[in-house]
């Protein structure tokens, strides 16, 4: 299995000190060697060549509501519906239904049923539960099909557990299921390859969000130890009739804005963003500002110890400055270059006079399921992805919006697309500016479109009254003074401090790692370490509550249904787990070859270095082969593309990586 040659020697001598079986850690592959088995255990689980059905107007062939699992905790979650192009089948009416054989010969766009790859949409940015289609609609999917792709629409649970319908009885759910449910839909697949005209190895997942990072997850995790005992509670297919074990590796994975390594979420976010900001939970004098500063540090000592490098192996590393702030160092250097660089593509590629207009995800955004419909999604503000709250608490859960208005932090989009921190609507800029839509209930954001005839007045309205932004046509270069510069006026907190595992355990991540009954709890260990060794220095300073102590060190310690540990939960969700020494799972796992990571520069629902430091990690991983790692300048929380439609450059990057 594939291991980061040079992560592991960026890490060579802090592993010395461990041992080289700490860095490799105890994480085990879950694909054991081939041996006897019952050829019918999971015979259930075959696909039943004569329930095709036919869509004749746009020739595709479809089945819903397929089980994949023998013992699912929840059926209208754990199965899914394949999509089908019509010519890889030849088919035979057979009732209501067709009997299908695969066409050998068939080839739609690039692709025949050989080599055909299998796309997943993971379709949810705040992980609410999946279901599996119980209708059938062919609107949006001839995007794929009409590609030659076959596209599959997989249930699963989400954040939260949930009661079975018309039942009392109650069914778990949170990290790791909604991983686990999905790994167990792609070996659902595999076991059924005979019967699909596809290249079952070709398989793709995407999503955005929370989605997003449980796509990341899949494309790291691959067959890693800890999803054993889930995978096998519910009946995934471990092994095809003949005995021999079923992989859930995937071939590529796509993100946008991805929400993922929960660890250190937190202390990133600090680092990011909040050790900049002056206000509410992080003025001065609030417990909350010595927190912040302290998780800042906190991320500043955890960088060190990932072994990240860069494209040259020159590793990635912080440095304290005068006042003990991690603000120094290659990976700090690392970072605004990332920056400098994403705002040069865009004056590369952008023609002036420029419309800037915050667009508004809805959640969820892809097709599959005409049960999910305009009335009912919900639309996540650009910015955030949330309804949140700097005051202290934490991001708040935008679900309360389920009735279809938009959820948005309360604040409107400034001219570049940061966050206006007075909540008033959008400052016009440049010679020209055009209004957009009008004033909402309240709560909602205001959106306008802004004109910028030329780059000098888009630059002159980024900088206002501080110059930090400087553009040079003639160099095709970008200079940004520092990043507290850029997080002031791109990217300022919006989140409390503790913006995920929030102080009141109101966070949707927050409920990710609650346990049944006890649906939300507190799962950062850097948090807890922090409040249990500060907690004299922050009872000087306003708002301590001296219960916070106990509430953490009381629900980091707790355990699942399976007797899992909360420090594995949260590992299970971290796609870093197997790409860096400094996890136990490193080197363990099958990683994805193929990854493509977009992420709106200018949204604040989560710290840019995750997405970061998920493409260094992926970079330096021996056996990835490419890694499409875009931060899109003046994009917000959404399918952030730095031009074309998200869905479509998608399929172009999936037939890309199948040539």
């Amino acid at each position: 299995m594939d291991m980061s040659r040079r992560g592991f020697l960026a890490l060579a001598g802090a592993a010395s000190a461990m041992g080289l079986a700490a860095c490799r850690g105890n994480g085990k592959s879950d694909k054991p060697e081939d041996v006897k088995v019952n050829p019918n255990e999971y015979k259930k689980l075959a696909i039943d060549d004569s329930a095709w059905n036919y869509d004749e107007t746009n020739d595709c062939y479809y089945q819903l509501g397929l089980p994949y699992c023998t013992d699912p905790a929840a059926g209208s979650y754990e199965s899914l519906a394949i999509y089908v192009p019509g010519a890889y089948f030849k088919g035979e009416k057979s009732g209501s239904t067709y009997r299908c054989k695969i066409a050998p010969d068939a080839r739609v766009g690039s692709f025949t049923p050989k080599t055909a790859p299998v796309v997943m949409p993971i379709n949810s940015a705040r992980l609410s539960a999946q279901s599996c289609p119980t209708a059938y609609s062919y609107d949006g999917l001839g995007t794929y099909l009409k590609k030659g792709l076959v596209y599959v629409y997989a249930g699963f649970r989400g954040r939260s557990g949930g009661y079975v319908s018309d039942s009392s009885e109650q069914y778990s759910g949170g990290a790791p299921w909604p991983v686990v449910d999905l790994k167990a839909a792609v070996r659902y697949l595999r076991y059924n390859a005979g019967s699909l005209p596809c290249n079952a190895k070709r398989l793709f997942v995407f999503g955005y969000g929370a989605g997003g990072g449980v796509s990341a997850c899949l494309g790291a995790l691959g067959d890693c130890g800890i999803f054993t005992p889930y995978l096998s509670k519910i009946g995934a297919a471990m092994h095809d009739a003949d005995g021999k074990s079923i992989s859930d590796r995937v071939f590529g994975s796509a993100s946008w804005c991805p929400i993922t390594s929960y660890d250190t979420a937190d202390s990133g976010y600090e680092w990011m963003m909040g050790q900049f900001a002056e206000d509410g939970a992080r003025a001065d004098g609030q417990w909350t500002k010595a927190l912040s500063d302290d998780l800042a540090t906190a991320y500043g000592k955890l960088v060190n110890e990932l072994g990240l490098t860069g494209a040259d192996d020159k590793a990635l590393r912080l440095e304290p400055v005068q006042d003990g702030s991690y603000l120094s160092g290659t990976y700090y250097d690392y970072m605004l270059q990332t920056i400098e660089g994403s705002a040069e593509k865009f004056f590369s590629t952008t023609s002036f006079p420029y419309t800037y207009t915050p667009g508004h995800l809805v959640d969820p955004a892809f097709p599959g399921d005409p049960n999910i419909n305009s009335d009912s999604a919900v639309e996540i503000d650009v910015m955030t992805g949330a309804v949140e709250d700097a005051s202290g608490t934490g991001e708040k859960d935008a679900d309360a919006a389920a009735d279809g208005v938009a959820a948005a932090s309360g604040a409107s989009s400034s001219p570049a697309g940061a966050a206006a921190a007075d909540g008033s609507a959008a400052a016009k800029s440049g010679d020209d500016a055009g209004a957009g839509a009008a004033s909402a209930a309240s709560g909602v954001a205001v959106v306008q479109s802004t004109v910028y005839n030329d780059a000098e007045s888009y630059v002159s309205a980024l900088n206002g009254d501080d110059r930090w932004i400087t553009y040079s046509p003639s160099a095709a270069s970008v200079t940004i003074t520092s990043m507290w510069d850029f997080v002031k006026h791109c990217r300022p907190a919006q989140k409390g401090v503790c913006a995920f595992d929030a102080l009141d355990r109101s966070t949707t991540s927050n409920q990710l790692f609650g346990v049944d009954d006890e649906s939300s709890l507190h799962f950062d260990e850097t948090v807890a370490t922090l409040l249990g060794d500060n907690a004299d220095k922050y009872a000087d300073l306003k708002g301590w509550k001296d219960d916070l102590v106990s509430d953490w060190a009381q629900d980091i310690v707790k355990l699942d249904s399976l007797k899992t540990d909360m420090q594995s939960r949260v590992n299970a969700m971290n796609p870093l787990y197997a790409l860096s020494g400094h996890y136990a799972g490193f080197g363990s796992c099958e990683v994805a070859p193929h990854w493509r990571i977009n992420t709106g520069l200018f949204q604040s629902a989560t710290a840019l270095t995750a997405d970061v430091n998920l493409a260094v990690a992926l970079g330096a991983y021996d056996g990835v082969k490419d890694v499409a790692f875009t931060p899109v300048w003046g994009r917000g929380f959404e399918l952030a593309e730095a031009s074309g439609d998200a869905q479509e450059n998608f399929v172009s990057w999936v037939t890309d990586c199948c040539k």
